[in-house]
């Protein structure tokens, strides 16, 4: 059996970089916004929070919300044909 190499944000250096725009502490709004039941979000990694983080096969796609778990969300993926749920901090999210 082959063992796995490394975690789930493996060779993601690029792909969760910030501009230098961006960089500088998180805005409240981003982490204290909410969302209703079958609105459309983005998925976007903010790299400076891990809770709440989603695997990244799925940056950058569109989901739909399911309902809300705490203080997270349960988003709705397509992902190769079939529906994945995905629990996600709102700092993530991105409303479209």
């Amino acid at each position: 059996m082959v063992k796995r190499i490394g975690s789930s944000i493996r060779k993601t250096r690029h792909k969760y970089r910030k501009s230098f725009r961006e960089k500088g502490k998180l805005s409240l709004n981003a982490f204290f916004q909410s969302f209703d039941a079958g609105q459309k979000v983005c998925l976007k990694t903010n790299p400076s929070i891990q809770k709440g983080r989603f695997h990244p096969r799925f940056h950058g796609k569109i989901g739909v919300i399911k309902e809300k778990i705490g203080r997270c969300y349960l988003v709705s993926v397509r992902d190769k044909g079939k529906e994945k749920l995905l629990q996600v901090h709102p700092v993530h999210l991105k409303a479209i």
